[in-house]
């Protein structure tokens, strides 16, 4: 079986370790990573998304926050801060700064991304092939107002600095309109067999990806079933601030309406949690086959059942 994953950061990466248990070993998984969270710091490329899965599934990973490396220390940002060099609200620490300073190196050197990427993970073994969605700047901005000022941050700012305390007024995916696909996405989707939506953030992670053009194209054209998890339960996202996202694309926080937002033009099938039942029959009648089951991932188990429940609804979808 040849499986896609559209993914963002934690949710992604934790989702993506449940389904590595769930197939057989050897299994030919490639995650298309989101790269609108990307952002320049201290001169630096980092990969937020891409850095996550990576880390997550070469078992290098802060287990308690979900991203970040583990056993790490935070002596050069203390010494950046000690001249006065921020921004003081993303941390970085020590050995994550070595990823960053080896990206952009290669990068600087001529290497695209997607060449980059597969050096790093040459390290990290993460068991699937990791591609980011493209080797263009796409960087996502949110328009927010504060102090009576209407004004556009890079969305790291909006969720790290601001923790979406002021509403988003719009999310703008900049450079993704003349963005192409990273080598070998295209070429991953229509030789895929299943391809799956994880609960990431649907606007700005699946959604970023969605908006390179010919991706959201060449999903909707592979001809395999595409099955979907929902982020939210119960009327809120299980992590982070999704709502405060889907607010300014104007969509509804539930599962079903999530799963609109995506369409059966693109979507087949949709896990909701089993306290969202009463969103199956809404989802059914857009024309998306539509589960509930168990979809909090408190650990290994739990995510490697989410995933065997995704592929079963493939299945079901493609008989």
């Amino acid at each position: 079986m040849r499986i896609v994953v559209l993914a963002g950061g934690i949710g992604g990466a934790r989702f993506l370790r449940g389904l590595q248990q769930a197939v057989p070993e050897g299994t030919d998984i490639t995650v298309i990573g989101n790269t609108g969270d990307d952002i320049h710091l201290f001169g630096l490329k980092v990969c937020p998304d891409l850095d996550t899965v990576m880390y997550t599934l070469g078992g290098g990973i802060n287990e308690e926050q979900g991203w970040g490396r583990s056993e790490e220390s935070f002596r050069v940002k203390e010494e950046l801060a000690a001249y006065g060099v921020g921004p003081e609200w993303f941390g970085l620490g020590d050995r994550d700064f070595a990823t960053h300073i080896v990206r952009t190196q290669m990068l600087a050197a001529g290497y695209p991304l997607s060449a980059v990427t597969e050096a790093l993970c040459e390290r990290w073994q993460p068991g699937v092939r990791l591609l980011p969605m493209s080797d263009d700047r796409v960087e996502t901005h949110v328009a927010v107002e504060t102090d009576g000022e209407r004004k556009a941050v890079h969305f790291q700012e909006y969720w790290v600095r601001l923790r979406a305390s002021v509403p988003a007024l719009a999310v703008v995916p900049v450079g993704a309109e003349q963005a192409k696909p990273a080598p070998g996405v295209l070429e991953a989707i229509a030789r895929a067999d299943v391809i799956l939506f994880p609960p990431s953030n649907p606007v700005v992670s699946i959604g970023t990806i969605l908006a390179v053009p010919g991706i959201r194209e060449a999903i909707a054209d592979a001809g395999v079933p595409v099955v979907g998890l929902s982020p939210i339960i119960g009327d809120a996202p299980v992590r982070g601030m999704a709502d405060k996202v889907l607010a300014a694309v104007g969509v509804e926080s539930n599962a079903a309406a999530v799963a609109e937002h995506y369409g059966a033009g693109l979507l087949d099938g949709w896990l909701v949690d089993t306290v969202d039942e009463a969103a199956v029959a809404r989802v059914e009648a857009e024309g998306i086959r539509c589960r509930a089951v168990p979809l909090l991932m408190t650990d290994l188990d739990a995510s490697a059942r989410m995933a065997r429940a995704a592929l079963e609804l493939a299945e079901e979808v493609r008989a």
